[in-house]
């Protein structure tokens, strides 16, 4: 049995991102990527009944449900929408399940999840909630000055891991190729997952879930069927291959989003015009431009596309790209040539058409250190710029100098493009051009409607046609988060409480440190009566210590200042201390070899004239002794380990041990950050600039969806990622097609949709004895047998485990035994029965009889006429050579003809689209 349940991103929802969905087959629970939704939109509160929600609080609580519970994860796509929330949820919500991605898709991930959380924790505090709650109420120290606004009890905290975090998910990830299937383990045992290329991003990926019990499921989210500048398209259509993708199609299940479904797209060629039209008149004009744009995933298009342009109108304008981590995405593309496609090809990397790499000249400025890989002399775009913030970009453009910026992220909620967008909105005619609508509620969406709405009917962007910049007018209130250093009071009383910190730090080091020494003082003590030869040596060595001392700091009673006391070290002198006060004479360690202890006075049995009597002196003499155990003599590592150092350092020339110490100070004295504190400013804003959109999102358009699916024509659909309007024209469009299934369902955010009965599937081993008289027959991606059998338990496996069954013992035959037997007959034998597994495809049957020489035509409706038949210079005489088959019903064909070579060729590749099982 299948259960579907869309915790995000489901249909008839208005909000269609982050997309993440459950699918349950049997008992095996996998999640169908782990999205993250934009975590600074604009009036995110909302008022409810129980306070103040967030859009994103339902969404992450429902995934920390069943993060524990989840088995697989799959993920589709590197962007925010469709990983963003796999890190956050590794390591805090236990979603420790295998996952699966493709090796771009998870370099992908990674750099748009670092961009992400960099870019919000330089701005926000996003763990308030953890260090209030585990800070102490009454702290020591000063007060910190910085009011903090009242909170509502029940905000929920910004789900944003930290970098380390998002390293040590993605490097838990299994990555895999295309068409490669993987059989899983454990848990997940039986299911088998093949990855397939999707278009739209880098490594973008369908899913093929084979399971033995449930079937095939295919997994197909934001798609791209055309190719383009860097990726190619996805391989579930391919016009030029006869269609859909023979493994891909028919499936018993088939989840896809229909999100574009009443968008018509116009041509790439005019809105590829239209940009490179815009950028350049306003380039020219001496403006700049500002263009939102993600850190991964889309980026590499952009790019592409401007570089091809800048070298071709010889521009010398700046391309400038605010991102921290630009540079590294680059470097792992160049990487990856071999997931590549497009217009990006063996030619960026210095093969020639012999296959050799030589001869090529490495382009100027090329100041990367990964010279030797693969994509050496690809993707470097050697007029664009890198700069991790705004500040840095005017550091060394100013303002003034027209130049075209490429900002993230492309929803404008934070980071650079929302600093430059505060101060580039401002000044007559620069540009902001959009490439994308953004997520429901941010920034990057407003300005959208605010250019969509200002179109005529026949030029807004679903209707086919670039439209027109419109002319911002009015004022516009934005909230600017930013992190500002500390001056004055409020620095003093961080850097008291800081110290006060580190005063209590210390103190709690201090008391450790003395409960361990008292620990190992108690421990001596135990052991003194098991070992006292050792004991007397070691007190005696401690004693020897302490004596060599000249000088010992004391605290004079009297007027609280430090004396120093001499040792004397005569021969003469029978009593050692005597000067010093009594406490402090009994912590000094005596040398009696008689009488043990730390005291220096001890009254005798016999009594002295002097009532006192003084226990005497002798030379300390200390015999060596030899440790050993069990093992012989013990060994002293710390000796050794003190010694090899030395020996190191006497080793190394002056050079050596000069960078160890300068590597040492380095380390020691690494630039701290200053003290800082998040502020938010709200900034009114004069619009003044020009507004553009370009669709560059690289998906389908509705006429691509209703051709595709059809053509795919599996057995059941469930649909998701679309708004209400769009998922029921995708319904009505395929109700019009007759042989395309009535088995479609939409299901909204958190209903469940259950497929199939619920199948109980067990494990058998086969003995090799069965194994080697079973004929298998190949179809698709398994092998097919028919076996008989009895099974059998044995006392060394937990498997059962199927043999042959013995000679059967036949059985009377009623009815034979009454009829009549002719004389000299043969007894009657029942023959074994073939079956044929399978669905013949007569596109298929026509490729394979066109690889053996036979023409084939389709003519109507399920008919496929072969041999003389299929030419048009056919003669009376050849139609004798002509077989016509046709398909009757579900699981019947037909084959008219005459018998002849043409009729025994086209049965043979019939038979050999199936897999024949004798039964």
């Amino acid at each position: 049995m299948i259960t579907f349940t869309p915790l995000s991103g489901a249909a008839r929802s208005s909000r269609t991102v982050p997309l993440a969905y459950l699918l349950q087959v049997d008992d095996i629970r996998i999640l169908l990527d782990c999205g993250s939704p934009d975590w600074n939109p604009e009036n995110i509160e909302t008022e409810s009944g129980n306070g103040v929600t967030y859009p994103w609080q339902e969404y992450c609580d429902i995934v920390r449900k069943y993060a524990p519970e989840i088995d697989l994860v799959l993920l589709s796509h590197g962007d925010l929408a469709h990983s963003g929330l796999y890190a956050y949820a590794y390591c805090h919500w236990d979603l420790r399940a295998p996952c699966y991605t493709t090796l771009p898709v998870q370099a992908m991930a990674r750099i748009a999840t670092m961009e992400d959380v960099e870019g919000i924790r330089d701005e926000q505090e996003v763990d308030v909630e953890e260090e209030e709650n585990s800070e102490p109420a009454a702290a020591e120290g000063a007060e910190s000055s910085e009011p903090r606004s009242p909170k509502p009890k029940n905000e929920p905290k910004k789900f944003v891991a930290t970098v380390q975090e998002v390293h040590e998910a993605f490097d838990a990830v299994n990555t895999l190729r295309y068409s490669q299937p993987t059989h899983l383990q454990g848990k997940c045992q039986g299911l088998t997952i093949t990855p397939f290329a999707a278009g739209h991003t880098l490594g973008g990926t369908i899913w093929k879930i084979r399971s033995p019990s449930a079937g095939t499921i295919v997994y197909a989210v934001n798609l791209n069927h055309m190719r383009e500048r860097h990726i190619d398209g996805t391989v579930l259509y391919r016009p030029a291959a006869g269609g859909v993708f023979e493994p891909l199609a028919r499936p018993d299940l088939f989840i896809t989003d229909a999100d574009r479904v009443n968008v018509v797209t116009s041509r790439r060629k005019d809105r590829d015009a239209a940009l490179i039209d815009a950028i350049s008149a306003t380039l020219s004009s001496r403006s700049s431009l500002l263009l939102p744009c993600d850190s991964s995933t889309r980026l590499l298009e952009l790019l592409v596309l401007l570089d091809q342009h800048w070298k071709y109108a010889d521009f010398r304008f700046p391309i400038c790209l605010l991102s921290r981590n630009g540079r590294e995405m680059l470097t792992f593309v160049r990487s990856m040539m071999e997931w590549l496609g497009g217009t990006v090809s063996k030619e960026d990397v210095g093969v020639d058409g012999s296959g050799r790499t030589g001869g090529t000249r490495r382009r100027r400025g090329d100041d990367d250190a990964d010279d030797e890989a693969l994509g050496a002399f690809a993707l470097r775009f050697k007029f664009l710029e890198f700069f991790p913030s705004p500040q840095s970009l005017l550091q060394t453009y100013s303002s003034k100098e027209p130049k075209l910026i490429l900002a993230v992220p492309a929803s404008l909620s934070h980071g650079p493009s929302r600093l430059m967008f505060s101060d580039f909105a401002a000044v007559p005619d620069n540009v902001v051009l959009l490439t994308g609508r953004g997520e429901e509620g941010t920034l990057g969406r407003i300005l959208f409607d605010k250019w969509n709405n200002s179109q005529r009917g026949d030029d807004k962007w679903d209707k086919g046609r670039i439209g027109s910049n419109i002319m911002m007018d009015g004022a516009m209130t934005l909230k600017i988060n930013s992190k500002v250093p500390l001056q004055g009071a409020e620095l003093e009383a961080f850097l008291a409480k800081e110290k006060a910190a580190k005063d209590r730090e210390a103190a709690h080091q201090a008391s450790m440190a003395r409960n361990q020494r008292i620990l190992e003082a108690d421990e001596d003590e135990s052991d003194e009566d098991s070992d006292s030869d050792s004991d007397e040596e070691d007190e005696v060595e401690r004693a020897l210590d302490e004596s060599q001392m000249d000088t010992d700091e004391i605290s004079d009673p009297a007027n609280g200042s430090p004396r120093k006391r001499k040792i004397t070290k005569n021969e003469d002198d029978a009593d050692w201390g005597l000067d010093i006060d009594e406490g402090l004479t009994k912590q000094l360690l005596s040398f009696d070899i008689y009488l043990k202890g730390n005291v220096s006075k001890a009254t005798s049995f016999f009594k002295s004239a002097g009532g006192q009597t003084h226990r005497f002196r002798m030379f300390p003499y200390v015999e060596k002794k030899r440790r050993v155990d069990e093992y012989g003599e013990t060994i002293d590592v710390g000796m050794w380990l003190r010694k090899g150092k030395v020996l190191e350092d006497e080793a190394d020339d002056e050079a050596t041990r000069e960078a160890r110490r300068n590597q040492a100070e380095g380390e020691t004295e690494a630039p701290r950050e200053p003290p800082s504190k998040f502020v938010t400013s709200e900034v009114e804003i004069q619009l003044a600039c020009r507004l553009l959109f370009v669709d560059m999102e690289g998906l389908n358009d509705g006429r691509a969806v209703k051709m595709i699916v059809p053509q795919v024509n599996p057995r059941k659909m469930i649909i998701v990622h679309a708004q209400a309007a769009a998922a029921d024209a995708l319904i009505d469009s395929c109700a019009n097609i007759r042989s395309m299934t009535k088995d479609i369902y939409a299901p909204s955010a958190g209903e469940t949709v259950q497929i199939g009965q619920h199948t109980n599937s067990f494990s058998i081993s086969l003995s090799d004895e069965l194994l080697s008289t079973i004929k298998m027959s190949r179809f698709e991606d398994n092998e097919v047998g028919y076996v008989t059998g009895r099974v059998a338990s044995h006392f060394s496996s937990t498997i059962p485990i199927l043999e042959p069954s013995g000679p059967a013992i036949p059985t009377p035959n009623t009815n034979i035994l009454h009829t009549p037997r002719i004389l000299g007959s043969r007894p009657i034998q029942i023959l074994p029965r073939s079956t044929m597994i399978g669905e013949l495809k007569l596109t298929a049957l026509k490729s394979r009889l066109a690889s053996v020489g036979v023409q084939a035509e389709l003519v109507g409706e399920g008919v496929l006429i072969c041999g003389a038949g299929a030419r048009r210079d056919q003669s009376s005489s050849s139609i004798q050579d002509t077989v016509a088959v046709r398909k009757t019903g579900r699981g019947r064909v037909e084959l008219e003809g005459t018998v002849s070579d043409i009729y025994y060729i086209v049965r043979k590749e019939i038979y050999n689209l199936h897999a024949l099982v004798a039964t």
